[in-house]
Formats: C-alpha cells, sequence, structure tokens
C-alpha cells in the first residue's frame, strides 16, 4: 500500500506499535453536566497530556493520562472558581485528574436492520444496489479515573478516527471517546436542593474527548 507505519487489523488501517502522545493543538477534554434538571452545562479541561502506547496485538494497548484540575473552565469564572474549590475538585490538595487503562475490548460494528432491508431491495430486478454507509468503530476502554484522591473503574467508548501522515511528516492517529461518571462517586457532593423539586447539579458528568496522537520520534 505505502511505506507508512501502517497495517491491517479486523478491517482496519491501524498505526504500527509504537509510543504515541496526545497533541495539545488538537484535543479536547471536555465534560457535560445538567444544571438545574434542565439544560446542559459543558466545560473542558485546558490543560493535559496523554501517552497511548499501541501493542502488537491492538487489544493489548495502553493509555495513560493526566489532567490539570485547576485548568477547568466553563468560560464562566464565578462558576469556575467554585468547580476549583474543596466543595468540587479541590485542586489544592489534588491538582491532577489520572487515568490510566487496565484493558482495550473491541466492538464489532452492527449490522443496521434497515440498511440490511435497503440492500435486499437493491438485489430486485432492475434497481442498483444500495450501499449501507459505513459504520463507526468503536473500542471500549476500561480504566482507573482518578478524581479528588478518589479511584474508581471507568469505561470509556472510544471511536478510532484513521491513521495519516501529517504535511509535515508526523505520523497521527485520530480518536473521540466518551462516557460517564458519577461525581458523588468521587467525593463531589455539593448540591442545592430546588423549590420545585430537584436539585441544582446532576450527578451523573458525561465525559467528551477528542483529539490527535502523535507518534514520539526513536
Amino acid at each position: 500500500m505505502t511505506d507508512l507505519p501502517l497495517r491491517t487489523w479486523n478491517g482496519l488501517v491501524i498505526p504500527t506499535p509504537g509510543t504515541f502522545t496526545l497533541d495539545p493543538a488538537h484535543r479536547r477534554l471536555g465534560f457535560q453536566v445538567t444544571h438545574m434538571m434542565v439544560s446542559a452545562v459543558r466545560g473542558e479541561f485546558g490543560e493535559g497530556t496523554a501517552v497511548v502506547r499501541v501493542a502488537e496485538d491492538p487489544l493489548q494497548s495502553q493509555v495513560v493520562a493526566k489532567i490539570r484540575a485547576d485548568s477547568i473552565t466553563t468560560h464562566q469564572p464565578d462558576r469556575d472558581s467554585h468547580l476549583r474549590s474543596a466543595d468540587f475538585l479541590d485542586v489544592a490538595n489534588h491538582p491532577t485528574i489520572d487515568f490510566v487503562s487496565t484493558r482495550v475490548a473491541w466492538k464489532a460494528p452492527e449490522a443496521d436492520p434497515i440498511f440490511a432491508w435497503a440492500r435486499l431491495k437493491g438485489r430486485t430486478p432492475g434497481r442498483a444496489a444500495t450501499p449501507e454507509p459505513a459504520q463507526p468503530t468503536t473500542f471500549v476502554v476500561h480504566g482507573e479515573l482518578t478524581i479528588r484522591g478518589v479511584t474508581r473503574p471507568v469505561a470509556l467508548d472510544a471511536e478510532f478516527g484513521g491513521a495519516r501522515r501529517t504535511p509535515t511528516g508526523e505520523d497521527v492517529f485520530g480518536f473521540s471517546a466518551t462516557g460517564e461518571i458519577d461525581r458523588e462517586d468521587y467525593g463531589l457532593r455539593w448540591n442545592m436542593a430546588l423549590e420545585a423539586g430537584g436539585v441544582l447539579v446532576a450527578r451523573t458528568v458525561r465525559i467528551e474527548l477528542a483529539g490527535e496522537a502523535i507518534r514520539e520520534a526513536g
């Protein structure tokens, strides 16, 4: 195919084994939480690092990530100061949020019954076959997430975005990942009851990650 450091695995073109680091220019370390039971507030962390070690067997690959807790922003200064305080992340005593993967599982794309029916229709005389859209390729990355000194297991649904060589000669691959945690499991229990019922801040936090990882030289 090319002389690029790529290989084929389960029909995917993936990088050959090596160590990759998160590109700070192409990343989102984000989250989402429901406010007042009615709307989503989104935020992100501006500073964080990650190392991905791609193994010969892709399912033996490992991810290690570290985020600076005080780099949190929801683009509202008063709220951000509160999130850094002891009510939430307590960044003075717990400066980082850490993740270490423990295993990777592959979720093969599932056939969509609607498109399966369309393909059958496409085989009738006089009709062109109906192409099925490409299905996303999802890995489940299991690991240990540490927030505020508390470590809990978490599973992230990670989508592989493909591998390429940049115009400047760097080998990269892209990804996105999502997952959910209960913030109270990590000691982030502050809340306020609403007069009409419910609470000010939801317990469930949705993790939203995306970026590119660059192969280390050597």
